[in-house]
């Protein structure tokens, strides 16, 4: 997926989840717009759904659509999960050791790759630090990518694909100011790295969205993302997958409040969680738009 990204100048959209309303939800908007997707799940989503249920929901679900889905161990702090998600028939892993030294990330990095090498499974790993929270990955402050050493990174791991820190950030509150992503050191990691790029943290926050969940009680005050066009200049220097899970909680909340309020005598469950897949499928397919992935099975 990732090399045709590369080659043909657009991104795979990265979508988290970790159940069957929001997988649903996002298969259906890659389906009708004919996208690839990653289906991102990370250690806290499996410990939530359960790692066998979690497989089963996925492979079940996909298998009704006619396009292509990988199942991505997205941010695993260790070997141990990566070897459990290798037996349970994921097709992708992601290993974050960027917390460690550079030293270490490399040597824990490699040793994932080997092993994942050996069962024919790609690896992405990540090199530098974003900023905020999202599960357990969290930093309190950004440690941007040295495109040299992203060099040396890759050839003394082995990795497939590399996470970059370019200023993008977990979580909904990515920005104080005006929101910037440092294009140049994009640039120049470019030049020096021959594997797909990755950008995490790339919700863009819709303000449409976050408006109509304000407007039924969330609190989201501040909240801002990376805007599509600095997503698409992005893509435009190298990015071929673009990570996005904000967008679909917030989407999700703001869909399904907005209904109950107005519905205060539904209790069926299916009727309520629908409308908030509908929320999730909307920013899904705009998402797509924006990466350049559509039609691109």
């Amino acid at each position: 997926m990732l090399i045709k990204a590369q080659r043909e100048r657009y991104a795979v959209p990265h979508f988290n989840t970790s159940d069957l309303e929001i997988t649903k939800a996002i298969l259906e908007g890659c389906n009708k717009l004919k996208s690839p997707v990653i289906l991102g799940t990370s250690k806290s989503a499996i410990e939530y759904a359960g790692i066998k249920t979690l497989y089963q929901i996925v492979k079940t679900l996909s298998s009704n659509y006619k396009i292509p889905v990988a199942l991505h161990l997205d941010h695993s702090p260790n070997f141990e999960l990566v070897k459990a998600c290798v037996k349970n028939g994921w097709t992708s892993i992601m290993i974050d050791t960027s917390r460690f030294s550079y030293l270490k990330n490399i040597r824990e990095t490699k040793k994932v790759v080997d092993y994942c090498h050996k069962r024919q499974i790609p690896v992405e790993a990540e090199l530098g630090r974003l900023q905020g929270k999202e599960g357990w990955v969290k930093s309190k402050g950004h440690i941007f990518t040295e495109p040299l050493k992203a060099k040396e990174f890759v050839e003394k791991t082995g990795c497939d694909s590399l996470a970059i820190s370019i200023g993008t950030s977990h979580g909904a509150f990515k920005f104080s100011g005006k929101p910037k992503l440092d294009f140049k050191r994009l640039k120049e990691i470019k030049e020096n790295v021959k594997v797909p790029l990755v950008l995490h943290g790339a919700s863009s926050v819709p303000k449409e969205i976050v408006k109509k969940a304000e407007e039924y009680g969330s609190r989201f005050f501040g909240a801002k993302g990376v805007p599509p066009n600095q997503i698409k200049k992005a893509i435009e220097l190298g990015i071929c997958k673009v990570n996005t899970d904000t967008d679909l909680r917030i989407a999700f909340e703001a869909y399904l409040h907005e209904y109950l309020h107005k519905n205060h005598s539904v209790f069926d469950y299916r009727k309520i969680f629908s409308v908030g897949m509908e929320g999730v499928q909307k920013v899904v397919e705009e998402r797509i738009k924006v990466l350049g992935s559509k039609g691109k099975i």
